[in-house]
């Protein structure tokens, strides 16, 4: 199973974001069940690491993906998007057979 990646813009993204977080944070990304397409991505700051914790990013800027959402994820590129629309964290997912609009749930 190939791993997940995550962009520059989206390790930037997450820097600015820790700026006013205590030290050790980091940026969680995982798969629920849920959302309108029956799976949906889930970010959360978070000070603990598991052991089995996929880890991205640098010294500096971590992202973790955990052992069960990894699968979900295989190949995926996690991305910091801006657009006239908003700006959010992106996702791009060759898993996932249909999303939702808003991008935030996705179906197997």
């Amino acid at each position: 199973m190939e791993g997940v990646s995550v962009t520059q813009a989206a390790l930037d993204r997450v820097a600015i974001l820790m700026q006013d977080e205590p030290p050790g944070t980091m940026l969680r990304v995982s798969v629920e069940g849920g959302g309108c397409s029956g799976f949906q991505y889930k970010y959360e700051l978070t000070q603990d690491q598991l052991d089995d914790d996929i880890v991205l990013g640098n010294d500096a800027v971590k992202v973790l993906v955990d052992a069960v959402s990894l699968p979900y994820l295989a190949n995926s590129i996690i991305d910091y998007k801006v657009s006239l629309m908003g700006a959010a964290f992106e996702i791009s997912n060759p898993n996932a057979t249909a999303s939702c609009g808003c991008g935030t749930s996705f179906s197997l």
